[in-house]
């Protein structure tokens, strides 16, 4: 799961031309974004997918709040000084740079590529981006240092006004498809409950 959450962002065009700076910049501008989403994962050797769902809120100052609904519930914070997982009402999970460096290692990385940093991307990344004209774009990172070369054969990334979709390929042959919908950016501060979120 951990993998799958830092891609998500809002990023707004016009009809021009779109650009990987352009992406980066308008991306680094939104203070805040809420969405619903939906993913199946395929995993190799079994007929039936996976399906999952929930909805998110990503703040610019205080981080990405993940919320699965179903089949079960499972909540993931990501914020610059830790990580808390809770799965079905289980004690919940803590990283740190303390308790886990390389997972809080990979743990900046994801923000990185939350912020669409181009240049921590491409310390790790090849990256392919193009504009699809009528303002859609994609982004396709393949891994190119450890230890993601290892897990991920390929990252793709697609959207218009917002970021749409993501596809996952990994080594094992195994996907996953997210698809965001129902984005919403106002209101522009967090509600009271999306604060006791961040500060859990």
């Amino acid at each position: 799961m951990r993998f799958l959450i830092l891609f998500i962002g809002l990023v707004t065009f016009g009809a021009q031309a779109v650009t990987l700076d352009e992406l980066q910049q308008r991306f680094s501008e939104q203070p805040l974004l809420r969405a619903d989403f939906s993913q199946q994962r395929s995993v190799s050797g079994m007929e039936q997918k996976l399906n999952s769902g929930g909805n998110l809120v990503i703040s610019r100052n205080d981080g990405l709040w993940w919320q699965q609904q179903k089949p079960f519930a499972l909540s993931l914070l990501l914020t610059n000084s830790r990580m808390v997982q809770t799965v079905a009402g289980q004690p919940p999970q803590v990283v740190t740079a303390q308790n886990n460096p390389q997972m809080f290692q990979f743990n900046s990385l994801l923000t990185a590529l939350f912020h669409a940093d181009q240049r921590a991307l491409e310390q790790n990344f090849r990256l392919d981006f193009s504009d699809r004209g009528q303002g859609n774009w994609t982004l396709v990172l393949t891994p190119k240092t450890a230890p993601l070369n290892r897990l991920f054969r390929q990252i793709g990334l697609k959207g218009q006004t917002f970021l749409e979709n993501i596809d996952i390929q990994d080594m094992q042959g195994d996907s996953t498809q997210i698809r965001f919908f129902n984005q919403r950016t106002e209101p522009k501060t967090l509600t009271d409950a999306e604060k006791q979120h961040f500060s859990s």
